[in-house]
């Protein structure tokens, strides 16, 4: 990576019940040059990740903050984007479903100047580990849905890896408390009009509900109310707090 792109990237990481895996994530992490700062927002766990975070706190370009009580993975999320500085941010689970080696390609096409909002591609024939095929499917539904009422063609709405210029993100009204923050995101990008949204590949390797997946059907079902109400129900000035003209010049878009 070019001297000029280090420490140029706010990693926003929601954590809820992570103690096993948080730490060696962490490390990962900010093992990456060009990772500015790693926002770490516990979301009330209650296995004693709080504590081993506490203990991640001193850390060099690590900022730790605590939710009251369990809000939901959104929540976090929307937590650590508004405390987000450097002037890219990205969403990283505290698991290893998602590698961090993935940042630099990620998030290329933020630094050519390319789009505002970039999406990692978790099915584009990457190599890895064999998927669940139910839980797969369920993800191209969704994302068929969205695609539907957005009128964008994604391939991955549901991905973990969604990139953006920190100020595009943080001009989002976001308000999903669970994993209906994906969707969010989608269709209120998507109403930007004049945003441009990248898809690259990543890897991906999946965890099972044994190790600790948390996303089960009620939360697919509740994707499905979140894409017809944020599409359909939402107008596009209450999607974000100022104007994106005032954001985007005509050229970039």
């Amino acid at each position: 990576m070019e001297a000029d792109n280090q420490h140029i990237l706010s990693v926003v990481m929601p954590v809820y019940n992570e103690k096993d895996t948080v730490t060696k994530i962490v490390d990962q992490v900010l093992a990456r040059p060009e990772v500015g700062e790693l926002v770490i927002v516990d979301d009330g766990s209650t296995d004693g990740s709080g504590e081993v975070l506490d203990t991640l706190a001193h850390r060099e370009r690590v900022r730790v903050f605590h939710q009251d009580g369990n809000q939901g993975k959104g929540a976090a999320v929307i937590r650590g984007i508004s405390e987000a500085t450097m002037p890219y941010v990205i969403i990283q689970d505290a698991d290893f479903e998602y590698d961090p080696d993935d940042y630099p390609k990620v998030i290329a096409p933020l630094i050519q100047g390319q789009a505002e909002a970039v999406y990692g591609l978790r099915f584009m024939a990457t190599p890895g580990q064999v998927r669940n095929f139910r839980h797969e499917m369920g993800n191209k539904f969704l994302t068929f849905m969205s695609n539907l009422f957005s009128d964008i063609h994604l391939s991955d709405m549901e991905t973990c890896y969604k990139a953006f210029r920190r100020e595009i993100v943080q001009n989002l009204n976001l308000e999903s408390k669970r994993f209906g923050i994906e969707v969010e995101f989608t269709a209120k990008l998507a109403k930007g009009k004049a945003l441009r949204i990248w898809e690259v590949p990543i890897r991906y390797n999946p965890r099972r509900y044994a190790q600790g997946k948390k996303i089960t059907w009620r939360d697919g079902l509740a994707a499905l109310r979140h894409i017809i109400h944020f599409n359909c129900f939402v107008p596009a000035a209450k999607c974000v707090k100022r104007p994106w003209s005032e954001l985007i010049r005509q050229d970039e878009a």
